[in-house]
């Protein structure tokens, strides 16, 4: 059947538009339940498996400082250089940790070109940074530039197993071609850090990691 020509001067049908790809990562990763997890769950199996240092490098601190508060309140920090990429969320992560006083400075920076001395720190924070890191590689061999020998790397991630797959790359965005649980290991290994099997943590089928690397 002929489908109906429209009147003079009636607007003429058109499909309707694709849906919009929804980016679900700013809405998570500001999120107060991923502050929660991050502060009651990843900061307290750090703690547990040994984390620990005074001055500390946050990479990555998010609107709402998560990183430096868990160097603070969880793993013994006195004194923490709070760092991200994006302005906007250097200015929310000041407010954010104000209560903290001077024991937390929040400036700009990149993962791979981080503002601090070669051997300066004694902890590194990196709580769901590398992944969003494109030459997530460099900003691990800054973070073992900038931590002393005995200095220790804190860091939480997702896996190329979750951050990969078709479903999650739908409302979720992340550079292509993220990193196994093998491959961080390795990487890790070759910048210089030690990684004993007792301070690693694979959950939810290597798609979710935490763990506490020594500088060597």
């Amino acid at each position: 059947m002929t489908p109906p020509t429209p009147a003079a001067g009636s607007p003429r049908q058109h499909p309707s538009p694709p849906p919009t790809v929804v980016d679900g990562t700013r809405l998570w990763v500001d999120s107060r339940a991923r502050y929660e997890i991050g502060l009651r769950e990843e900061g307290a199996t750090l703690a547990r498996l040994g984390a620990h240092g005074q001055r500390c490098l946050d990479v990555g601190t998010g609107r709402r400082g998560l990183g430096a508060r868990v160097a603070v309140t969880a793993l013994g920090a006195t004194e923490v250089l709070a760092l991200d990429l994006h302005q906007a969320s250097v200015e929310a992560a000041r407010r954010a940790l104000a209560d903290l006083g001077d024991r937390v400075v929040v400036q700009r920076a990149d993962a791979t070109a981080l503002p601090v001395g070669a051997g300066t720190q004694d902890l590194v924070v990196s709580l769901h940074t590398l992944h969003h890191v494109v030459d997530w590689r460099a900003a691990v061999v800054e973070y073992a530039r900038v931590l002393r020998p005995g200095g220790q790397l804190a860091y939480a991630e997702l896996t190329s197993r979750v951050l990969d797959d078709r479903w999650f790359r739908l409302v979720s965005r992340h550079p292509a071609d993220r990193f196994t649980e093998d491959e961080l290991l390795e990487c890790l290994e070759g910048a210089g850090f030690d990684v004993p099997a007792r301070r690693h943590r694979s959950r939810v089928g290597g798609r979710w990691l935490l763990g506490v690397a020594t500088r060597r």
